[in-house]
């Protein structure tokens, strides 16, 4: 068939001319002058079908190059009306160079001028979102610069009602994790009660013929150090479940004066046969009744000093120039676990057990899932203590932490003696050969650095005491597989429950404990699966799985 008819289009000053012999396609500028080129076509019979497609094709193009016209006027910069001015905005791009900014530079200017805090208090026509920016926008005719400051106060204004409420949460979350659970203190008088009326909670533990294994090497020894009865029923239960020898077992859990008769009770009301349990109160140890004892003496100041500490809570958190996680920091650095003697013992295990070559340390906020005895057969080198380092691993929150994480290298005093570099390691499930510690001088190190901190207002490092450790076990710790400790389980809920389920420790340290209320719900079932929930003392006081 033979075309007769010719084409012409009209866009935005640019005209599109097709021949009717379909042999010439011709582009021209609004002036009429042939700007672009000629398209031959090779025969002077097409079909419909290859009409359609062609016109298909040339409206999708002149459409692409409206948009481009329009966006040059828009910016107000030269107006391109021409096809050969799409190859000048497409080459840079096709060649790989980079495309000049197409924001007007007053966006920059205004979006860099600093708002003072209290610019916008009071304010009433500030956009509280951005379905009430989007709409101010539309009503007029809003040049760049309004535009701009309209963003601005917008952001500055999300943005303080972020941090407020962010600090608000660290605030909540310090109460709540430095607070004594109305359940836990609940199940601590009924078991002291029962330990006045019920002489089977006041039995010897353990019992006359079981005492010769306390100090007898070839038993698992194991210590745990809590004021936390709850936690150290999980902890035993665990600890004995899995083991493939539970008859080699044997727990020494150590515990203050006021918590001494509950957890006497607990564990002669629940016995954990055949393992062996023992149960003694710091004031039953002879080494810690002779004399001074530093980490007391330490504790004393330390008391004096935190109470100041940087004016309390409330002093921190109305503070309007420090981001939420330094506040956070802060926070934590109040916390009373920092400041008990069950966090500060475990530096004189030397002292307290002088018979024993070994032993692992277990904190009370950790649940066993294997069976730990191959510990025993971990070579040391050695060393002295056993611990999972945590510079390295999947998770960048938890396995990042070094030496800087914890001490501060801008005192002298810390950047002539350590590597802030070098590889931190974690408190929690620790292997202490107690035989090679005896020939080292860690324990007066211990509480040399402790003093200094003190003596410098608590400005070599802030929280608890895993500074002060990772300082006195310099060069004494031999690293051991991750399997043996996953940390971070108090901090967040990243962590998987299948990841969490395979490992061989899991530790909830940080302030989501799982006995609190603000526990992680999809990671608390790993510790609440080792409470018997229908326990007469569990019921009575109301702790509930979930």
């Amino acid at each position: 068939m033979c075309m007769c008819l010719s084409w012409f289009f009209v866009l935005d000053k640019m005209q599109l001319y097709i021949s009717p012999s379909l042999r010439h396609i011709t582009v021209f500028p609004a002036k009429g002058f042939k700007e672009f080129m000629k398209v031959k076509v090779g025969s002077r019979r097409v079909s419909y079908r290859m009409l359609f497609y062609s016109l298909l094709f040339f409206t999708f193009l002149l459409r692409f190059v409206f948009v481009l016209t329009a966006v040059d006027t828009i910016d107000g910069e030269t107006k391109c009306s021409t096809i050969g001015c799409l190859g000048k905005r497409l080459g840079p791009g096709i060649m790989g160079r980079r495309f000049e900014s197409n924001v007007p530079e007053v966006i920059y200017q205004v979006l860099e001028e600093p708002i003072g805090n209290d610019e916008l208090k009071g304010r009433s026509d500030v956009p509280q979102s951005l379905e009430d920016f989007m709409a101010e926008i539309r009503k007029g005719k809003t040049d760049a610069k309004t535009f701009a400051l309209k963003l601005r106060e917008m952001v500055t204004l999300l943005e303080q009602r972020t941090r407020t409420a962010k600090i608000q949460e660290y605030l909540y979350r310090h109460v709540a994790s430095s607070s004594i659970p109305k359940q836990l203190h609940c199940l601590a008088l009924k078991l002291a009660n029962e330990h006045s009326t019920n002489a089977a909670a006041r039995l010897q533990l353990p019992s006359a013929e079981l005492v010769p294994a306390l100090v007898d090497n070839s038993y698992f020894h194991f210590v745990l150090a809590s004021d936390n009865v709850l936690a150290a029923s999980v902890v035993a239960k665990s600890l004995v479940r899995n083991s493939l020898r539970p008859q080699k077992v044997v727990l020494h859990i150590i515990t203050d004066r006021k918590t001494y008769y509950p957890m006497q009770a607990w564990f002669s009301l629940h016995p954990l046969t055949p393992a062996i349990i023992e149960v003694k109160a710091l004031h039953h140890f002879d080494w810690f009744t002779k004399g001074k004892v530093p980490v007391l003496e330490a504790m004393e100041k330390d008391q004096r000093v935190r109470s100041q500490f940087r004016g309390g809570s409330s002093a921190i958190v109305a503070t309007n120039t420090e981001k939420p996680v330094v506040i956070a920091a802060k926070l934590q650095a109040l916390s009373p676990k920092y400041n008990s003697v069950m966090n500060h013992i475990r530096i004189h295990l030397p002292e307290l057990f002088p018979s024993l070559n070994k032993v692992v340390f277990l904190d009370d906020d950790i649940v066993i899932q294997t069976d730990l005895s191959p510990l025993w057969d971990i070579d040391m080198n050695g060393k002295v203590n056993g611990a999972v380092e945590t510079c390295t691993g999947e998770d960048k929150f938890v396995m990042s932490k070094r030496l800087k994480s914890y001490l501060n290298f801008s005192h002298p005093l810390i950047s002539k003696n350590f590597n802030p570099n070098e590889c931190a390691w974690a408190y929690g499930m620790n292997i202490f050969d107690l035989e090679a510690w005896r020939k080292t001088n860690i324990s007066l190190t211990y509480h040399y650095w402790v003093e200094q901190n003190l003596k410098s207002d608590l400005s070599l490092w802030q929280l608890g005491t895993l500074p002060p450790g990772l300082i006195a076990f310099h060069g004494h710790v031999q690293v051991i597989d991750p399997f043996w400790h996953m940390l971070g389980l108090g901090y967040q809920d990243n962590t998987s429950f299948s990841d969490a389920e395979s490992a061989g420790v899991i530790h909830f340290n940080g302030r989501a404990k799982p006995w609190l209320e603000i526990a992680f719900p999809t990671l608390r079932p790993l510790w609440a699966k080792y409470i018997n929930f229908s326990d007469k003392f569990i019921k009575s006081c109301h702790i509930r799985a979930s």
